[in-house]
């Protein structure tokens, strides 16, 4: 017979709770907080009052302990010589109302737990307001093991205030006193524990837990190690327990309160060990607290008190109220809003641990930190980085920075794991494909709604911010945005499509208002759109179209085409936003500041800004000219491949007014058909909704300021028989090969 890892103890309930008050049986009083309902509890009574079997529990020896210290702050004489592995809920229940103490429940608010019992029905009820007013029952079983009441006077009060609403019989009195015995004697109740041997390890310890126990919350490395700490350092348990509880209310002062993680003590712990150890696996971290020299195996007091203290060093920084609201200004920079926009808080932890190490290690400055982090979780919201098998993840990035020394090598590793993740063939590839999901909390989406954000879009259709709608302090019983479907579901229906995969994909939602749904409805697009889209002028419309990602004659589109067209668009807006946060975009995509004429022309020419003199006119010869029509057209199509622009014509290349007189047009709406016109014939009438121009003053003279967004596909210039494809490089326009523009369009319209 192949040796046991267990031991049979017996116990009474008085002994067990005897011994946790002494602290001989470890008790944490916040291993996890207190999940059982208190209709439950007053069930476990129940049993054991009937006589009932109430299942067995499992605790781990712990010889490898010594010290002084021992679990909680009420003053136990000992230290735990066993630690409860399985039963955690019923002897939290059973300790709370046998000694009357409060327990933490899972918001960590303090809540005591009142059973109440008739001793005539010999029934157990949880108290409430009417039954502390009902003579017939103890309202708080607790009172019958305090030690200063006595049993036979609790009775006799009970019996005499009984008797001022009925009356008692003699029979009824002998069995209301049995019922008081009976109820007081369940301290004899007897329960059998398995104590696992001191010998085995915290992994055996796990593994016996999980193949006995098929419900609840299976332990991890984390448990055990806040288990350790209320050994060793319950202060610094406590200080993970108030953090926790603080940051799910708001408070009247500095709190870590906030809207995006209500953290739990495991989440806080793991931050700190990574910032601490440069660890992510906590399978060694246990051992190391123990004081166990990994090598040898043999335990030291003085190795646990330095690692001990390098815990401590790590948690006072994670709990830094100001480190931890300037991390989450990076989550602001970075387009999220609040916990419904976070598909997995092992990306958001695991980014403070990094922000941590930047500011306290590497001394990176605060604005150049705070974009770094915005960029780096962005990039793992994005791609769910940490969504499966997160301590492997973890551990690889924290095991690149364990030589890092210096602030810009930090950076540095940052942005290469960023570059390496997200390549071309990511944008044009992997995110399109990743879009192509009804999941409601796909990742890709969610990013998608940060990228609205990062582009200070407006909801489709409206004047109001996507992100104004999405503060969480603007909460209702109706969200005021509402995820609508471009193509509703009933007209789906009459087109064959019902299976809600197809029905409820990604790409087949925009934001809109909520008044604005409902009077879509079941409409078609080719509906409703006409109607909506009267509510904006071109130039609005083209920025519309850019944020929500919609095809140029989208509601004319097949449904699955559309899909498609729409996925690789909505890849390049959350692309843009991206490359804007980390400062690859100057300007931000989707939308052309409108400065005064004076403003840019006082800075000169630039890569989003040229000076023409003239539209049409050679002023040396005072001709129509094709060729400076050629150069505004060439400048157009440039800023149309890149990254938009401006325009100005009415101005000479060193900033002088020439006015539009030169062009001798009999008015400026006749100007403005000209160059309609000139577009539409010789780039392409789609891109006259990326081309918007004005006329505005400028010192004495009046100048066309033409405002091009970038376009979503490459445009050339019909010069006679050859089409020429241009950019933008620093202030000039360069035509680009045949090959090159091959390349360029791979990358800039790839996605």
């Amino acid at each position: 017979m192949s040796q046991t890892v267990f031991t049979k103890v017996d116990f009474t309930l008085g002994a067990l709770m005897d011994s946790i008050q002494l602290g001989s049986v470890g008790l944490p009083d916040i291993q996890r907080p207190f999940v059982w309902k208190n209709a439950k509890v007053r069930n476990l009574f129940d049993s054991m009052y009937r006589g009932f079997p109430v299942g067995y529990l499992l605790f781990w020896e712990n010889a490898n302990v010594d010290g002084s210290k021992t679990i909680g702050t009420d003053g136990k004489q000992k230290v735990p010589q066993m630690l409860i592995v399985d039963g955690q809920q019923r002897l939290t229940s059973l300790y709370a109302v046998i000694k009357g103490v409060p327990v933490v429940r899972e918001n960590y608010d303090s809540e005591l737990i009142e059973i109440a019992f008739n001793p005539l029905l010999e029934r157990f009820e949880v108290s409430d307001a009417a039954i502390r007013k009902d003579k017939s029952f103890i309202s708080n079983i607790s009172i019958l093991w305090s030690k200063n009441v006595d049993l036979f006077e609790l009775v006799d009060e009970y019996l005499d205030g009984l008797k001022t609403v009925r009356d008692i019989t003699p029979e009824e009195r002998t069995r209301i006193r049995k019922a008081f015995t009976k109820l007081q004697n369940l301290l004899n109740f007897p329960f059998t524990t398995l104590a696992l041997s001191a010998g085995i390890d915290e992994e055996q310890v796990s593994e016996v837990f999980v193949r006995i126990n098929s419900e609840g919350k299976t332990l991890n490395q984390a448990d055990f190690i806040l288990t350790l700490m209320s050994v060793f350092w319950d202060e610094g348990r406590a200080q993970l327990e108030d953090f926790c509880r603080q940051a799910r209310k708001p408070g009247m002062g500095p709190s870590p309160f906030n809207h995006f993680i209500q953290p739990d003590p495991d989440q806080l712990l793991r931050v700190c060990v990574g910032l601490g150890f440069r660890r992510a696996r906590l399978q060694y971290v246990y051992s190391i607290l123990r004081g166990k020299d990994l090598d040898s195996g043999q335990f030291s007091a003085e190795r646990r008190e330095r690692q001990f203290e390098v815990l401590k060093q790590a948690q006072s920084r994670v709990l830094n109220l100001t480190y931890w609201h300037d991390f989450l200004k990076a989550i602001l920079l970075a387009g999220f809003r609040s916990d419904r926009m976070i598909s997995s808080k092992n990306n958001l932890l695991f980014a403070y641990i990094l922000y941590l190490l930047g500011r306290t290690e590497y001394g990176v400055a605060e604005p150049k930190l705070r974009q770094l982090i915005a960029q780096w979780f962005f990039m793992t919201a994005l791609t769910g980085r940490y969504s499966s098998s997160p301590e492997s993840k973890m551990e690889f990035d924290l095991a690149r920075l364990r030589v890092v020394n210096d602030a810009d090598v930090f950076v540095s590793v940052l942005e290469d794991i960023c570059g390496a993740t997200l390549t071309n063939d990511y944008w044009s590839i992997t995110l399109p494909s990743d879009l192509a999901t009804a999941a409601a909390n796909s990742p890709s989406m969610f990013a998608y709604f940060a990228a609205l954000n990062l582009h200070d879009a407006r909801v489709l259709f409206s004047r109001l911010k996507v992100a104004e709608l999405m503060d969480p302090a603007t909460r209702s019983n109706r969200s005021a945005l509402e995820r609508h479907h471009l193509f509703p579901k009933a007209h789906l229906r009459s087109l064959g499509i019902v299976d809600l995969r197809d029905v409820n994909q990604i790409a087949n939602f925009t934001m809109i208002e909520w008044g604005d749904d409902s009077d879509i409805s079941d409409a078609a697009p080719s509906a409703y759109l006409p109607v909506l889209r009267e509510r904006v002028n071109g130039k609005d419309l083209a920025r519309l179209y850019y944020w929500h990602a919609l095809p140029e004659s989208w509601e004319a589109m097949t449904y699955h085409d559309f899909l498609r067209k729409r996925r690789e668009l909505m890849a390049g807006v959350i692309r843009d936003a991206y490359k804007r946060l980390a400062g690859e975009l100057p300007t931000e995509a989707g939308k052309v500041a409108v400065p005064p004429v004076e403003s840019f022309v006082k800075d000169g020419e630039g890569v989003t800004i040229e000076f023409k003199s003239t539209l049409r006119t050679n002023l040396h010869t005072g001709d129509k000219d094709p060729k400076m029509e050629l150069a505004v057209l060439k400048t157009i199509a440039a800023f149309l491949n890149t990254q938009g622009g401006t325009l100005v014509v009415g101005v000479a290349d060193d900033g002088n007014p020439v006015g539009i007189d030169a062009d001798k047009f009999p008015n400026e709406d006749r100007m403005n058909l000209h160059l309609t016109n000139l577009v539409k014939e010789r780039i392409g009438s789609p891109s006259m909704l990326y081309v918007h121009p004005r006329f505005d003053d400028y010192q004495d003279t009046r100048v066309m300021v033409v405002e091009c967004l970038p376009g979503r596909v490459p445009v050339f210039v019909r010069d006679g028989s050859v089409e020429r494809f241009y950019i933008r490089t620093g202030a000039a326009t360069s035509e680009l090969s045949p090959s090159q523009t091959q390349n360029f369009v791979a990358q800039r319209f790839a996605a």
